[in-house]
């Protein structure tokens, strides 16, 4: 069994294939946490500690004991009202606005399966995975505060063979008055000691998810999002690592929301050198109502921890989010070849001059085509025309169902770029229902690339959007959506006479219910998310649309940073990533085009480009790296994933895909740096077998995998910058080792 419970006790374990995770609730009815780490057996309430702490509020039914108090035992759910001073979970307010309760123990559930969020997107556990089977189990522990008549309810889904533990917390008003959420974060985890560093991811519009480690001090670390969105600036994921640790090495936690709106992160050291991470809802802009009989979710975080550094941190999220996130029939399929119409023509374009791009993409070996930006309304531009979802047939010269038969007839699949939240004053759908976007009665609204944000907080908005939508979608043979969100959510307001302190959970809500009716209404449909590139790359998105596109910055060497940071949770088959033109539209650089096409297969894979201005020798490379695409698409799509350097700091960025029976390893290395008198860099490989050989599959040669592992591959100096390397080995024999090894 994955949980166990000692009801004598009070106590919960729950367990994975290495790791345990352990809470009890003591005589006072309060939800303690025990341990998280490597699997183990027994009571873990010695590691609690009671002694008088200056200042630190005891409750009451403690009679006098001032070496009990909340304000320095590790919890479960920490909320205001305990006494307990460091960050919390939880807030809520009477109708009086006394921001107060108390949450005591008040019963258990255990099921077998892994539990499921009406309306929000979880971690699942079906007999279709192969990893888990029927072995996932869900714990609910109920909190109850009689006076508000409020009852909290935990939800722990295990999944043992993936070392996963997922977090999610159902609230309900069970008693005859309203009352408020001010905070209701999903997942905390308490450490009574240890020296951490924490890692965070932040950045830009065209440069997400840049990895930074701090050693934790005290006071408060705090990422988020106020944005609507999980957003540019700070992705949803904390990890806590040893000081000393490594990709090898060191106790590694680590927690990702699964939630695609605003969030909040925090991890505090307190006066006692204990740690709290914490992670869930913003609470900026969190008012939420809870009326009698009413329920509210707070959306799931995953957790997981490893023993041995971060490289099997990351590979436990990166398999449950390939393989009980992302759903449908692209899950685990090698996705198309593509190539998009944006920096190819942008704006500029017929439907001939579509179907001459497809008829040259074809004759690389490309796979579909998708029509960018530009073919709605009188979208001419991005003054206008957003929420106008009608064919310009004047600009393409024909329909979009003759269109897509003349795409196809090339031999190419068809896709289109849909931006379905977004509205502009100049469009025909604003001036019919002004109220329908979010603007603030009597104020000049902020615009965001000259659009404003639809109420998708109200049902009819949602219906109506995807009336046009879906209308769109069934009009042709379309295989493929690219959903864009090209701005951050301001004047948040909805006129729909909502309580405002409600608007944006809701909004994720509408959105959610949207993208789950286009899963079921066009199965067979390839989504990719996208927000300005990489502004809402979560899980929660992953849940609807099973890649994203990584940035809008398709620079080759600036993403090598960007799809390491991602790395850390997010799989490659997740990670939509194109070769582009150079000089590049974003940097200016320019990059061999060996080089770009390399850095693309850490990711989909697919073209950003016009092949009428390609040379023949360029066109001839192309046709190569989609035929080596398509040799190693089971590696890039269903393999481990090892961090072989760190670009941020290392002259190269090197990564390996590695099959998990650990028959081949596919490495990749790109130089970053390039000197006189160059020294030579060594490529430490990871994950082979030990006392074997691998064979380079390009020359022959074949090496010892203890050699590679301990000393690794030197990689070839030579003049020139931003070269690129790669190797495919595969498992070939045993080796003999001598009777003195």
């Amino acid at each position: 069994m994955a949980i166990t419970i000692n009801s004598e006790k009070k106590l919960f374990t729950l367990n994975t294939k290495r790791t345990s995770y352990q809470m009890h609730v003591d005589r006072y009815g309060y939800l303690l946490h025990l341990y998280y780490g490597r699997k183990t057996e027994g009571d873990m309430d010695f590691l609690l500690t009671f002694q008088d702490r200056g200042f630190s509020g005891n409750p009451y039914e403690a009679e006098g004991d001032r070496t009990y108090s909340m304000d320095f035992l590790p919890q479960e759910f920490p909320y205001l009202g305990n006494g307990d001073y460091r960050r919390v979970l939880f807030k809520v307010a009477d109708g009086n606005g006394t921001v107060d309760c108390d949450l005591r123990y008040a019963g258990y559930l255990l099921m077998d399966g892994k539990y499921t969020i009406p309306g929000l997107p979880s971690v699942y556990a079906d007999d279709t995975n192969r990893d888990t089977g029927k072995d996932a189990q869900t714990l609910i522990i109920t909190l109850v505060d009689e006076l508000l008549k409020l009852k909290v309810e935990l939800y722990y889904g295990v999944l043992p063979r993936l070392d996963i533990i997922t977090r999610a917390v159902r609230i309900e008003n069970y008693g005859t008055v309203p009352f408020t959420l001010e905070k209701a974060q999903s997942a905390c985890l308490d450490f009574v000691t240890g020296d951490y560093d924490a890692i965070t991811f932040y950045g830009r519009h065209a440069m997400e998810r840049n990895m930074q480690r701090s050693h934790v001090g005290h006071g408060t670390l705090t990422i988020g999002s106020t944005r609507g969105t999980s957003s540019h600036q700070y992705n949803p994921v904390l990890l806590l690592v040893d000081h000393m640790a490594t990709e090898d090495y060191g106790h590694c936690y680590g927690m990702s929301f699964v939630y695609s709106g605003g969030f909040k992160g925090e991890i505090e050291k307190d006066q006692y050198n204990q740690i709290r991470m914490q992670l869930g809802l913003h609470d900026e802009l969190l008012a939420y109502p809870l009326n009698p009989g009413e329920v509210f979710w707070a959306p799931e975080v995953v957790m997981s921890y490893s023993s041995k550094g971060m490289a099997r941190l990351s590979q436990n999220f990166q398999r449950c989010t390939r393989r009980h996130i992302c759903r449908g029939k692209y899950r685990d399929a090698v996705r198309p070849v593509l190539i998009n119409s944006w920096e190819a023509c942008y704006f500029n374009f017929t439907g001939d001059k579509l179907v001459e791009l497809a008829r040259g993409a074809k004759e690389l070996g490309v796979e579909m085509l998708v029509m960018d930006d530009g073919w709605f309304g009188r979208r001419n531009d991005d003054m206008r025309g957003l929420g106008d979802w009608k064919v310009n047939e004047e600009k393409m010269g024909c329909s979009l169902g003759e269109l897509v038969s003349r795409i196809n007839e090339t031999g190419l699949k068809f896709g289109i770029w849909m931006e379905p939240e977004m509205v502009n004053e100049d469009s025909d759908l604003y001036r019919e229902h002004p109220d329908w976007a979010m603007t603030i009665p009597g104020r000049h609204p902020v615009l965001g690339r000259n659009q404003l944000i639809l109420d998708f907080s109200r049902k009819e908005v949602v219906d109506a959007i995807y009336d046009q939508v879906s209308g769109i979608l069934r009009s042709a043979n379309i295989e493929y959506l690219k959903w864009d969100f090209n701005r951050s959510i301001f004047n948040v307001y909805s006129h729909a006479g909502l309580t405002q302190g409600q608007v944006l959970y809701d909004y994720v809500l509408g959105l959610y219910d949207f993208l789950e009716r286009l899963n079921r209404d066009f199965p067979d449909m390839l989504i990719e998310g996208c927000s300005g590139g990489g502004g809402r790359f979560d899980m929660g998105m992953l849940y609807y649309t099973p890649q994203i596109w990584c940035s809008d910055n398709t620079d080759a060497i600036d993403r090598l940073r960007i799809q390491y940071g991602t790395s850390f949770v997010y799989p490659v088959s997740s990670v939509g990533a194109h070769v582009s033109a150079v000089p590049n539209e974003q940097t200016g650089r320019t990059v061999a085009l060996s080089t770009r096409g390399l850095v693309a297969m850490g990711g989909t894979f697919g073209y950003e480009l016009d092949p009428a201005k390609l040379s023949d020798a360029e066109k001839d490379q192309i046709r190569q790296q989609i035929l080596d695409f398509k040799k190693y698409a089971h590696l890039i799509t269903h393999g481990l994933y090892y961090r072989l350097s760190n670009p941020f700091s290392d002259g190269i960025a090197a990564w390996e895909m590695f099959a998990e029976d650990q028959s081949e390893a596919l490495i990749s290395v790109v130089c970053l740096e390039v000197h006189g008198n160059m020294t030579v860099n060594y490529v430490r490989l990871r994950g082979l077998r030990k006392d074997c050989f691998y064979r380079d599959e390009a020359t022959g040669k074949e090496y010892p995998a203890n050699a590679l592992m301990q000393i690794g591959l030197p990689v070839p100096v030579e003049m020139g910058e931003y070269r690129s390397y790669r190797w495919h080995f595969r498992l070939v024999k045993k080796a003999e080792l001598s009777a003195a090894e």
